[in-house]
């Protein structure tokens, strides 16, 4: 549960805008995903994309989980952090060839490879360096995620994987290159994703795909079939932890696993979007006639998400206690920035408590996707951090 007045009593003396880490919540949600998933013999890797707060990395890797990377920087600080190589999952549309040498030197777990010539280029570097490179087929199984356009990854129309219909191109190339090993297929469809029927339909595909190349004599090791879970980002403290038992179930009843198969998945934004708010400070009001504005000093540098994808967070006053403010004057105000953008918008027509120049404002489920798109325009400064009490007999 968000702990209003052990945030309050924190934050009174620190400059914002800052992100607060609840570690205890990452710690609950961590324990609740490690067990679901255990359950099923399922192997988890946290998607450093959603976060890579060094502090959260930590929590992340004692608790047992992999590494899902989409850059070289990302292999690299998973291996700086102390993930095992082995544990380790490199995908990306565009990888360059100094990021897959670096991830080859390392002999990380698999390459999510997304194309064709893909499969040439890291062939070719692995034969220089006289190695063996582990893949993964990355496949677009034309799987509607039924998410925002911008997040949805899995449709004919997008950029990512290798369609069905090249398949064939694919298994001759690896029949061709001496230096590559399949050990598996891999999908992705999208992220928020809330109808669990979505990874129904995304079972039925793997499905049909582990036969296809089962009956070509490709003994597949591993299933990954991506991440994607959602989060509820208007009641946060309804539902802090996302209902893993549920997710991992339609797995384990849906997918036909074949004996000796491996199932892994890539979970980001579920593991650590609740744990995480961005708190800021009202700089200025101003109402008008038709508008109320709450001009706060945190902007779309902060938090991009609204800015970019028009999503939808949970913004409260924190300032008094949390049961009498329904009984506080309410306004409605637009929830802005200082960026010189009028794309600089956290909310329109959010419903507070009267606000005034100092209150304390929190924009919630920002653990995911937040921190790490901050920028400096308009030369900002840099993030700031503070975080809840490490949890009782937890080394980070």
């Amino acid at each position: 549960m968000f702990d209003r007045k052990q945030l309050i009593e924190a934050i009174s003396h620190q400059e914002t805008p800052v992100y607060y880490y609840d570690l205890l919540l990452l710690q609950q949600t961590l324990d609740a995903a490690k067990q679901a998933a255990d359950k099923h013999g399922f192997h988890v890797h946290y998607a450093l994309k959603a976060n890579f707060n060094e502090r959260i990395l930590s929590l992340i890797r004692n608790a047992g989980f992999g590494a899902d990377c989409v850059s070289g920087n990302e292999v690299k600080k998973a291996i700086e952090i102390g993930f095992r190589p082995n544990d380790i999952v490199f995908a990306g549309v565009g990888k360059s060839d100094r990021e897959i040498r670096e991830a080859l030197n390392h002999d990380i777990f698999a390459f999510n490879v997304e194309s064709i010539a893909e499969l040439t280029v890291i062939n070719t570097l692995a034969a220089a360096q006289g190695i063996k490179a582990r893949v993964a087929l990355r496949i677009n199984p034309n799987v509607d995620a039924q998410t925002h356009q911008y997040i949805t990854t899995g449709l004919d129309e997008n950029k990512f994987g290798i369609a069905h219909w090249q398949l064939g191109e694919a298994v001759e190339t690896l029949g061709q290159s001496e230096h590559l090993e399949l050990i598996g297929i891999h999908f992705h469809i999208g992220s928020q994703i809330t109808d669990l029927n979505v990874f129904k339909s995304l079972c039925v595909k793997v499905n049909e795909l582990n036969n296809w190349f089962d009956e070509r004599g490709f003994r597949l090791q591993v299933l990954n079939v991506g991440g994607g879970l959602g989060v509820d980002y208007h009641q946060p403290d309804l539902h802090p932890i996302p209902d893993f038992q549920s997710y991992f179930s339609v797995f384990a009843d849906f997918l036909e696993r074949k004996p000796g198969q491996e199932v892994h998945f890539e979970l980001g934004r579920a593991l650590v979007s609740q744990c995480g708010s961005l708190i800021s400070r009202v700089l200025y009001v101003k109402n008008g006639i038709k508008k109320n504005f709450l001009i706060l000093d945190a902007g779309m540098t902060e938090l991009m998400r609204p800015a970019l994808y028009q999503a939808y967070h949970q913004i409260e006053k924190l300032d008094g206690d949390a049961g009498a403010q329904g009984d506080a004057e309410q306004l409605r105000y637009d929830v802005v920035g200082p960026i010189c953008e009028s794309s600089d918008c956290f909310g329109k027509e959010v419903l507070l408590p009267k606000c005034e120049r100092g209150d304390l404002i929190a924009i919630r489920t920002a653990g995911a996707y937040g921190e790490v798109m901050a920028s400096r325009y308009n030369l900002r400064e840099e993030i700031r951090y503070l975080y809840s009490p490490t949890p009782v007999g937890v080394d980070t």
